[in-house]
């Protein structure tokens, strides 16, 4: 079988059993199906926790893009598992763009994932910029705050923090939807933002 027709059936994420049940072929062919499109660029592997391993297969593989979730998953303990990946070709994305298109996900994991690129982020000026365009210059506020809770990060700029901090007049507003801490009321009320996270939520930072 050629492996552009390979490519064409067996496309997204996958496991060895899903490619025998889609090939219709023995656990030995599908592993060597595998390794026959991983040298041509096509495979990208994950280990999940259990051990299990996962495959990445797509023909955009070979043209070297990016994706927020690989950024996220390099830098964060907690991982990401995304049946469709967003990628991004000629640059790689900074870290400051992708804790932006975390927030703007409205996803629980993700963004609790997102909280460790606090500790690498360094242009305030540039996430400033991004959060403004988005209108999310308080959730980033308080979501920075919460990740100090329990990790070291890099310091939040004096001019990130006045240009972000709530009015006198401004109405809270949610990160997701309906979700309030019962934790760290002091954050929400700082930042009139509701997080949507408790301390259990937070373990895999510890």
């Amino acid at each position: 079988m050629k492996n552009k027709i390979i490519l064409k059936e067996i496309q997204g994420i996958q496991t060895i059993p899903s490619i025998m049940d889609i090939l219709n072929v023995s656990r030995e062919k599908a592993v060597y199906y595998v390794y026959r499109l991983r040298k041509k660029g096509y495979v990208k592997t994950k280990r999940l926790s259990n051990n299990k391993r996962v495959y990445n297969i797509s023909f955009e593989n070979r043209l070297k893009g990016s994706s927020y979730y690989e950024i996220i998953n390099q830098h964060s303990p907690i991982k990401i598992a995304t049946p469709q990946i967003y990628r991004i070709y000629g640059k790689k994305p900074s870290l400051e763009e992708t804790l932006v298109y975390a927030i703007k996900t409205s996803s629980l994991r993700t963004i609790l994932a997102s909280l460790a690129l606090f500790k690498k982020i360094s242009d305030w000026s540039e996430l400033y910029k991004l959060a403004k365009e988005n209108h999310i210059e308080r959730q980033v506020g308080a979501l920075y705050d919460l990740a100090r809770k329990v990790m070291k990060t890099r310091r939040m700029t004096k001019r990130f923090k006045i240009n972000s901090f709530p009015k006198k007049n401004c109405a809270f507003e949610y990160i997701i939807p309906d979700l309030k801490s019962k934790d760290f009321k002091e954050i929400e009320n700082v930042w009139k933002i509701y997080l949507p996270f408790n301390k259990g939520d937070l373990e895999a930072y510890k």
